[in-house]
């Protein structure tokens, strides 16, 4: 029985003016976890090392087999989008139909037309005569047509209005509705995640900085605000800081017990966002 769809255990990288360093987190069976980081934090190197497509350090099971993005039985249960497209851009969105229902066992040509119906794509353009927006909406309809039991999506919502992505969302959700799918998801758009993920892993500078419960990272923590001498009160409860000249901002590793040491300060509840540029910009 498969508890976990990714075991990540100090995976690494080492190139030559960059190091992944062991990187470790999982990602149970029937969850979505959000993978999130600034440009060049490395997050398109986890998602190959977990793919196999790139070797290093460390040990990926991907649905209870090790290196699993090499085994041929378990890249069938694998869906896969990757940051630009595959596709050639002679080819039109009804012909990757053709050609993919040969290589997936499980392909099915009837959720894929679904999709495309779904996502108001025309079928008989030339990918090169489509938007950026359609392109990748065809790449996910195509990644996901096979039924696989894992997706691994690198960006999926880059160039989506908002209305597509939270069409893109409710598919997610549907798709896990399956309690033997997961996804992970690495994205720039963490407002996405607030409503839909799990799970969120921080990747920053090639290092994990946290994986954890989503609904833990934003009740446990605060954004606190108040002069900087009452920022001083919190002490170790202070993750990182922002000051400025009259005021200054906090992240707090606990929102409740920052309140009951400074019982004035104005503590909020944080958005991802202000998670991730806290714990990247703010001083330690």
């Amino acid at each position: 029985m498969i508890i976990n769809s990714i075991e990540a255990v100090n995976i690494g990288k080492k190139y030559q003016d960059f190091t992944l360093e062991n990187v470790s987190f999982t990602l149970p069976q029937g969850c979505i976890m959000g993978f999130i980081g600034q440009n060049g934090a490395g997050k398109t190197t986890v998602i190959k090392r977990l793919l196999g497509l790139t070797s290093g350090q460390g040990q990926v099971i991907l649905l209870g087999k090790e290196n699993g993005g090499q085994d041929p039985e378990i890249k069938q249960q694998i869906g896969v989008l990757m940051d630009g497209s595959f596709f050639s851009e002679l080819l039109r969105p009804r012909d990757i139909n053709s050609v993919l229902k040969h290589l997936y066992r499980r392909w099915d040509s009837n959720l894929y037309r679904q999709y495309l119906e779904q996502f108001e794509i025309p079928q008989n353009k030339l990918l090169s005569q489509l938007s950026k927006g359609m392109k990748a909406k065809v790449r996910l309809a195509a990644a996901m047509s096979s039924r696989p039991r894992l997706l691994i999506l690198d960006e999926p919502a880059s160039g989506l209005d908002p209305v597509a992505r939270n069409q893109l969302n409710d598919i997610f959700q549907q798709f896990i509705q399956d309690e033997k799918n997961s996804i992970f998801l690495s994205t720039h758009i963490t407002a996405d995640l607030e409503k839909i993920a799990d799970y969120v892993a921080f990747l920053h500078q090639g290092r994990l900085v946290f994986s954890e419960e989503k609904d833990f990272l934003l009740e446990q923590y605060g954004l606190a605000k108040g002069e900087p001498a009452q920022l001083d009160a919190l002490g170790d409860w202070v993750i990182s800081r922002k000051d400025g000249r009259y005021s200054a901002q906090a992240l707090v590793k606990d929102r409740e017990e920052a309140a009951r040491l400074c019982p004035g300060l104005a503590i909020d509840r944080p958005s991802l966002d202000d998670i991730m540029v806290f714990f990247a910009k703010g001083e330690r």
